[in-house]
């Protein structure tokens, strides 16, 4: 593709990044947490109605399968939620369904539920998993910025990344693990990453989801994604991707962007999935602006951002895997 050079280049990215506070929580019901083993997940079946409220062994299969289908349901985590609920509304839309974000018989039908198999699967812990982790990071701008790499702090966090799950639902599925090399753990299975070529982006601020379409019109990927506030908008109209980065760097500049803390001076953070913009950076041709990874994944789908398009770092790499420069991405109301 013709973004190779630009993945090979380090980013300065300069844009607007951060959170606030936005309305709701995702994980939403005040159920209490049901604890259950993998074997749960494999186990669950659809008896009609509604999702239940809290976590259950139910939703996580229903995150996976909606996962496998590329209409990402965010974290996987077992939660009943705002990002559940919407990734529902995006299969529905490409699927040609009524659209209400609600499970039926159909959907589920669709989604193969009924006959869906190894949805959790064993991983044995190795060497490389525990290798190259960062001590806990500070939250200061300053002390990051004299750091080599804002990476993963703990093996738990990293398999979570790398298996699309909330890392507090990680632990709760391997309660006796330590996390650590020998070890073999329960991970959900996300399936293969979607594969094309993404010539359209559509960006719904009312529904926080990034709907990617391929030359056919067709839309073959569908994520959640924090947006700004009023307060702090993302942009409006149609623009294009001018260049595509993994593991960027992050230039600070409080002058243009935002103050963090006590930090009125320039700074460069280096690269790592802790970083303010995550593993990847998808630049805009409005300047400034552009769709980035989080460090923060559970939390994407209840912050705003400072303006920027904000995605979990594994749906972000899938996306810049399927865009090319000039690919038109279009904000809608």
């Amino acid at each position: 593709m013709l973004f190779a050079l630009a993945r090979l280049m380090p980013l300065a990215v300069t844009l607007f990044v951060g959170s606030a506070a936005a309305a709701g929580d995702e994980k939403g019901a005040d159920g209490a947490a049901l604890e259950f083993e993998a074997a749960a997940i494999e186990a669950a079946s659809y008896d009609g109605g509604q999702l239940p409220d809290g976590q259950t062994a139910f939703t996580a299969k229903l995150q996976i399968l909606l996962d496998r289908a590329h209409t990402s349901p965010g974290v996987i985590d077992g939660w009943k939620g705002g990002m559940t609920e919407s990734a529902l509304r995006a299969y529905e839309r490409a699927s040609g369904l009524p659209v209400d974000g609600k499970l039926d018989e159909e959907v589920w039908s669709k989604l193969g539920g009924a006959a869906s198999k190894d949805l959790v699967r064993r991983y044995e812990i190795v060497e490389q998993d525990a290798a190259d982790l960062n001590d806990p990071l500070p939250d200061d701008y300053a002390k990051l910025a004299k750091l080599d790499r804002l990476g993963f702090v703990r093996v738990s966090e990293r398999l979570a990344e790398r298996f699309h799950m909330d890392e507090e639902f990680l632990v709760k599925l391997n309660p006796e693990a330590a996390f650590e090399p020998g070890e073999t753990i329960a991970v959900a299975d996300p399936g293969a990453a979607k594969e094309g070529a993404v010539t359209r982006i559509e960006i719904s601020r009312e529904d926080r989801r990034l709907a990617a379409f391929d030359d056919d019109g067709e839309m073959i990927a569908n994520y959640p994604v924090a947006v700004g506030s009023t307060r702090t908008p993302s942009p409006t109209g149609t623009h294009s991707v001018a260049a595509i980065a993994l593991e960027p760097t992050y230039t600070y500049k409080p002058d243009e962007n935002f103050q963090q803390g006590d930090n009125d001076e320039q700074l460069l953070l280096p690269p790592g999935a802790n970083g303010p913009v995550g593993l990847v950076w998808i630049d805009l041709s409005k300047p400034t602006y552009g769709i980035h990874g989080t460090d923060d994944p559970a939390h994407l789908f209840t912050e705003f951002s400072h303006g920027c398009v904000r995605m979990t770092n594994w749906d972000g790499e899938e996306l810049a895997g399927m865009v090319d420069l000039e690919t038109e991405v279009s904000f809608v109301e």
